[in-house]
């Protein structure tokens, strides 16, 4: 069978993940993209552990009627996938356009677009954030003097990604300064200003087949001092409140999300669960890499097999009794990694952490104040989430990274 696999540039969870689990279930795996030579080395490397049929060719993926004409111009295809946030819709259109399997195109459109997110969940009922959208170059002063600007608000590009460019601002100068200065750097994006949402911060991750869908946990999430919104800590959570999952849900049947994975991101506050934002495929970070390994599942051969046609099992078997955490160790300035710890995978009594550097030793970096600051990411897996936290803080308080001008 032909897995058409679009993917812009390389990421763990395909590289690791869905590349892998595709070979294991004997299929012809075609990576398009427009970064085709990063790609071609993952595709030598799996080669080289026994792997075989990864072929790469290169495509304009950002663009639905490009990949449309790679694909028929090729072999017949069974099944077209991506994990990336910017492909979806892209991905959704194509597998359509051939007759299989696929997200709504619609759906993938709506989580993408945090404006229109923001109009389908309250034209649904379903939830009410107070936010306005700033066209590409639209001048910021005539939105932050506007009657009803709730403060302090929440400024971010309308179709990004990884907290990049989402700050907090707490009043109407500081809301006008900090949109100029995206502008500046994204000169043709839109941007969303909306309230900001008051809560601890939670992740709902879910598996679906169109029939039935699946709740995997999800993870609670410790943030960067304001204003910026790094992730520095997730949490696994077996199970969440059931008000609180009921809720998330309706929102995202709201929003017609329901095939595949979805990563939804949300707070709580006083009960009442309301969503930041849906990235409609599978957690990332290593986050699912966690999962595989911590729920003892074939997540990675679940999420292909639906975009095949197959059903999901009722029972997953997921196990519950459970705990874990990922830290990511992130550089407080711009400048070069002079020094860091290599990858490791040690047990701390029944704790298995492993840890893996995200940036090279000389490499050098500007401060990005989002996940691109990350130095490297530490999982630890266990039963018991107290002895889970031990294994980390004493890995962490034996580790050393040093940053250079």
């Amino acid at each position: 069978m032909q897995l058409y696999l679009l993917a812009l540039n390389p990421t763990d969870s395909v590289t690791e993940g869905f590349l892998p689990a595709a070979l294991r279930l004997g299929l012809a795996v075609t990576v398009l993209t427009d970064r085709p030579d990063a790609h071609r080395a993952v595709a030598a490397d799996l080669e080289g552990e026994g792997g075989v049929g990864v072929e790469v060719l290169k495509c304009d993926v950002r663009d639905f009627r490009a990949v449309i004409a790679r694909i028929s111009a090729h072999r017949a295809p069974d099944a077209v996938f991506s994990n990336s946030d910017h492909l979806q819709t892209q991905t959704a259109l194509a597998a359509d356009y051939f007759g299989l399997p696929a997200k709504s195109w619609r759906a993938a459109l709506r989580t993408k677009d945090k404006a229109e997110m923001r109009r389908r969940l309250a034209a649904a009922g379903a939830d009410a954030v107070r936010s306005v959208e700033l066209s590409p170059g639209q001048d910021p002063a005539a939105v932050s003097a506007a009657p009803g600007m709730p403060y302090p608000c929440v400024v971010k590009p309308r179709e990004g990604v990884a907290s990049e460019d989402v700050v907090l601002v707490e009043g109407p100068q500081e809301l006008v300064r900090r949109c100029e200065e995206i502008q500046a750097r994204r000169p043709g994006a839109a941007l969303v200003v909306e309230e900001y949402l008051a809560g601890e911060l939670y992740t709902l991750e879910t598996l679906g087949d169109g029939r039935v869908r699946h709740v995997l946990g999800g993870f609670r999430t410790e943030l960067s001092p304001p204003p910026y919104f790094v992730e520095e800590r997730l949490t696994y959570v077996p199970v969440h409140p059931e008000p609180v999952v009921d809720q998330v849900l309706s929102q995202l049947d709201a929003l017609g999300v329901g095939f595949g994975a979805c990563h939804t991101e949300f707070v709580v506050h006083e009960g009442r669960a309301r969503i930041i934002e849906v990235n409609y495929r599978a957690i990332g970070d290593q986050c699912d890499l966690l999962l595989t390994q911590l729920l003892d599942i074939p997540l990675f051969e679940h999420i292909l097999r639906t975009h095949l046609g197959e059903s999901l099992p009722p029972d997953l078997g997921v196990r519950t009794d459970v705990a874990a955490r990922l830290d990511y160790p992130c550089a407080d300035r711009a400048g070069i990694l002079a020094s860091g710890p290599g990858a490791a995978d040690l047990e701390y009594g029944d704790v298995k952490l492993t840890y893996r550097p995200l940036r090279g030793i000389g490499e050098r970096h500007e401060l990005h104040r989002t996940n691109r600051d990350f130095l490297g990411v530490v999982r630890a897996t266990g039963t018991d989430q107290e002895l889970v936290d031990r294994a980390v803080a004493e890995f962490l308080a034996a580790q050393r990274w040093e940053i250079t001008p």
